[in-house]
């Protein structure tokens, strides 16, 4: 597993990758380190789908890399209803969170689980140079 800087020269920061085309249950290929910013950045979920798809996601943060606690995050349809739950998804989908920052923390993954033919692309996007801080 490897932590990527979410701000690295040379890369957009708009979208670090967390997981490409992963399947099976388990942590995220990736990690992303946010760095001492403050800004909320969007997890984005793409799913590509087999026969009866289903998986649970889970968003973590750590302080310290080490540590993990779920994050606070909002869907971005209703970003004003804050969350530190599981979600489901069942169908093709592009699903962004906006994920929150109620307390301290750096380093951000997703851990996938129940996964029954769902193949997982998810992204960090941000950028600390921008507000809102994320751009397509």
């Amino acid at each position: 597993m490897a932590t990527l800087l979410a701000s690295k020269a040379g890369r957009s920061p708009e979208a670090t990758p967390l997981s490409v085309v992963q399947t099976g249950n388990g942590v995220s290929t990736n990690i992303a380190d946010i760095g001492p910013s403050h800004k909320n950045p969007i997890v984005q979920i793409v799913t590509a789908l087999g026969a009866t798809p289903t998986c649970t996601y889970l968003i973590e943060v750590s302080a310290d890399g080490t540590t993990w606690v779920n994050a606070t995050y909002a869907d971005i349809s209703t970003p004003n209803t804050d969350v530190t739950t599981t979600f489901v998804i069942t169908t093709a989908v592009a699903a962004q969170k906006i994920i929150k920052q109620p307390t301290a923390w750096r380093f951000i993954r997703v851990t996938y689980s129940a996964n029954t033919n769902i193949t997982n692309t998810t992204h960090l996007l941000y950028d600390d140079t921008q507000n809102p801080p994320w751009s397509f």
